[in-house]
């Protein structure tokens, strides 16, 4: 049973993680590349629960630990420290933004995909996809107990079925459903491009002419529209693999 969330990364999906995962009674332990004391602020917004420390710290404390980086990072992620355990993989691979990774790169569209790469780093470790579809204001706001009407549901995938369980299990508690769409090598259906990447659960944007600013405005104040499980598998499986991921429309990192 999952009681303390190792978070590797405290961007915005990692802090939208840590706020569910202490809503829900969870501990955190909290880190990012710059130092345990630059998140001074989010841990004391957090409260008791929620402590700084270096990735290897997080990653030696956490029952399951969330790596939430940006993908060209990767190899950064602490492979010792987290060997044997389940690591939840947020990332995604955006070269349009970030840079070419070249072993995504080579026989594209079927060649490598980024959970797989992540897991070749962490050999040790069983990585499992999740929560890369999804932008990190909607996964704070849709996020609902079980047996909701209104739940969503969240595709998850890997190689290992205990550690998809415990995927499942940390979701559930999180207040999402998770739907399996398969193993690593099958984790691109929910890649940017694909019909279930983060469009279905926006509410259609406003008709009007917006200013960068008020088009922030009604970004983080849009609570989102609830997808259900059956619709998400619906959406995995009418993907279409993309050639190249397509851009980002927000920083989901």
């Amino acid at each position: 049973m999952t009681k303390t969330l190792g978070l590797i990364g405290a961007g915005n999906i990692g802090s939208a993680l840590a706020r569910l995962a202490v809503a829900a009674g969870l501990d955190v332990v909290l880190s990012n590349s710059r130092g345990p004391e630059t998140l001074a602020d989010l841990v004391a917004e957090l409260g008791p629960r929620a402590r700084a420390a270096t990735p290897v710290e997080a990653a030696e404390a956490g029952d399951l630990v969330v790596a939430t980086i940006l993908l060209g990072a990767h190899e950064q992620l602490p492979a010792a420290a987290s060997a044997g355990k389940t690591v939840i993989d947020t990332m995604n691979y955006y070269p349009d933004r970030f840079g070419p990774i070249a072993a995504l790169d080579e026989g594209a569209p079927a060649g490598l995909t980024s959970s797989a790469l992540v897991q070749r780093h962490l050999a040790e470790s069983k990585v499992v996809k999740a929560f890369n579809n999804i932008d990190f204001v909607r996964l704070f706001t849709l996020a609902r107990p079980a047996g909701a009407t209104d739940r969503s549901a969240l595709p998850i995938a890997g190689d290992d079925a205990v550690a998809k369980a415990e995927a499942t299990a940390l979701l559930d508690l999180l207040g999402y459903d998770a739907v399996d769409i398969g193993t690593l090598a099958d984790s691109w259906r929910s890649q940017p491009g694909t019909p279930v990447y983060v469009d279905p659960y926006f509410t259609a944007k406003p008709e009007q002419e917006l200013s960068q600013e008020e088009m922030y405005g009604w970004y983080v104040r849009t609570p989102g529209t609830p997808v259900a499980a059956d619709r998400v598998a619906a959406l995995a499986r009418s993907a279409v693999r993309p050639t190249t991921s397509a851009n980002a429309t927000t920083d989901q990192a």
